[in-house]
């Protein structure tokens, strides 16, 4: 019928919800495209890509991708009836600080990093949230009614505060799965001069990325009788090859 919401396509990807399409997309940077359609029953999606502008990932690129899909597989091997979406969050949360941990991005215990918010300077949003007749289904009833329950209850702490998915999956829930890693320089720059999570951040090492961008990678999910699965007969291309080859063809 119609796009579920306004398209974000940008080679900005560090700046959420971007909708300034004005930029010329250059060689040697990422493209992130958010978009989604309202079916014909009304039924919404909601799907992320990032793909390398010149065609070929770079290998800075490579290693920050790999990172990304990594947490996003991740969550859809995690979740499962009976399991909250906020520990499976946690735990793409500490997939992702292993990841930058092996780029000597970030440093220190990875479980006490991920307790103490650290690795939120990277990814200050939340894993999911719920899918259907709207594209956050149902939020205008209020967050915590939808996304959270008796059991689970909204963190203060900044990056999970942004959770919009919390409580226990059940089946037939369709949610979205949407890690990402942005290097948003405003950001760097106010924990660096805060000296914030200096025991887990190694921030001579992040200030080289600060003209990266951002990558994630979403796609929608329905939680199953023992487990999950993506929504649709075929991904989206996700791999470094599926990409690649799509955009040299």
């Amino acid at each position: 019928r119609m796009v579920s919401f306004a398209t974000i396509l940008t080679q900005n990807g560090q700046t959420l919800h971007n909708h300034d399409h004005s930029h010329i997309l250059q060689e040697g940077r990422l493209m992130l495209t958010d978009a989604g359609a309202e079916l014909m029953n009304y039924y919404c999606s909601d799907h992320t890509r990032t793909i390398p502008v010149g065609g070929k990932f770079t290998g800075r690129q490579r290693d920050i991708y790999g990172i990304v899909l990594a947490c996003h597989d991740k969550a859809l091997e995690l979740a499962r009836p009976g399991v909250t979406y906020k520990s499976v969050h946690l735990e793409v949360c500490k997939v992702l600080t292993e990841g930058l941990k092996g780029l000597g991005l970030m440093k220190g215990n990875t479980d006490e990093a991920v307790a103490a918010g650290a690795h939120a300077l990277f990814l200050p949003h939340g894993l999911g949230h719920m899918m259907g007749l709207d594209v956050h289904d149902m939020e205008d009833l209020g967050q915590c009614y939808v996304g959270y329950d008796e059991e689970v209850q909204p963190s203060t702490q900044f990056g999970l505060a942004s959770l919009r998915m919390g409580r226990k999956l059940q089946k037939g829930f369709v949610i979205t799965d949407e890690p990402g890693c942005y290097f948003i320089p405003a950001l760097i720059d106010k924990w660096k001069a805060e000296k914030l999570h200096t025991n887990f951040l190694n921030f001579d090492e992040i200030e080289k990325y600060k003209d990266f961008g951002g990558i994630r990678l979403e796609d929608d999910i329905l939680i199953t009788e023992n487990g999950s699965r993506f929504l649709g007969e075929k991904r989206i291309p996700i791999t470094f090859d599926e990409v690649e080859a799509i955009m040299n063809e």
